[in-house]
């Protein structure tokens, strides 16, 4: 897999925005040759605490019922620091809390939609819905790290012989820098065709560096934008429990076909390959 003939790899700081309410020629013009952005406060210190207030009062609920599945998708669950049960991934999230289904309604979303494209809505009862991804580097966590994929396999386990577009936006929970791993990607892979988007590396398997890789690096309340086609990874804290703590969240942003998942949806084949990759 090589980059497209006359690639240059960016500089980070050229995509590094403060988050205005508007969508520059140059914030396009950086999104569409690398496949990644990365806009400062997004949301505000509070929005960020009441969040958090939120997925701990779901993730203590979670546990006390020993909640299994949420329309289909298994809860991802381990140990932290202090061996105490936690939530490693949340799915549909905002079905359980009422703060998160207003926020989504707040006009910052409706830019970021229409970043994404006109045709494109928030996915909030679709695919896996508002998804949390919780890491932290303990012996008992099963989300530690996060290896190379793209998003276009999980298209083809949900039958797309030709994956749709999907934007991953991700609003950082916590600070996400190198002592947290960070998000990992491989800038101007959303170009690539179906072959490599699919086998260029060993899907949730392979976790090792890659000379044309870089780090985003984010802030809590930051908000980043990257193509599902693109390359993507987290890396392994180089901490042990609470320095290594990650969240972030990932909205959805979707076109073509609505397929809405209830609780009777059936659990994708990847899923159920995934629970056994830790």
């Amino acid at each position: 897999m090589r980059y497209p003939l006359k690639y240059t790899k960016p500089n980070l700081e050229d995509g590094i925005f403060d988050w205005t309410g508007e969508f520059t020629a140059p914030m396009k013009a950086f999104l569409d040759a690398h496949g990644f952005i990365r806009f400062r406060k997004f949301a505000t210190a509070d929005e960020i605490a009441t969040l958090r207030a939120e997925l701990k009062r779901v993730e203590t609920e979670w546990v006390a019922e020993e909640r299994e599945f949420v329309n289909g998708i298994p809860v991802k669950y381990g140990e932290d620091e202090n061996g105490q049960p936690m939530v490693n991934r949340f799915a549909f999230f905002s079905k359980f809390s009422p703060w998160m289904h207003e926020f989504l309604k707040d006009p910052r979303w409706e830019v970021v939609r229409r970043i994404c494209g006109e045709d494109f809505r928030i996915g909030e009862h679709e695919k896996d819905g508002v998804v949390v991804n919780h890491y932290v580097n303990t012996e008992g966590s099963n989300y530690t790290k996060l290896g190379w994929h793209t998003d276009a396999l999980r298209d083809i386990f949900y039958g797309k012989l030709v994956p749709e577009p999907m934007w991953n936006v991700g609003l950082s929970v916590t600070d996400s820098h190198a002592a947290q791993g960070a998000l990992r990607v491989i800038p101007g892979t959303h170009t690539q065709g179906l072959l490599p988007m699919l086998f260029g590396k060993k899907h949730f398997v392979s976790h090792d560096d890659d000379p044309r890789e870089v780090m985003v690096e984010t802030d809590a309340g930051d908000l980043t934008l990257h193509d599902g086609r693109l390359w993507h990874r987290v890396g392994l804290s180089p901490h042990v429990g609470e320095k290594s703590r990650r969240m972030s969240m990932y909205i959805p942003f979707l076109n073509g076909d609505v397929l809405e998942k209830n609780e009777d949806s059936k659990t994708p084949f990847y899923h159920r390959f995934s629970r056994a990759i830790r």
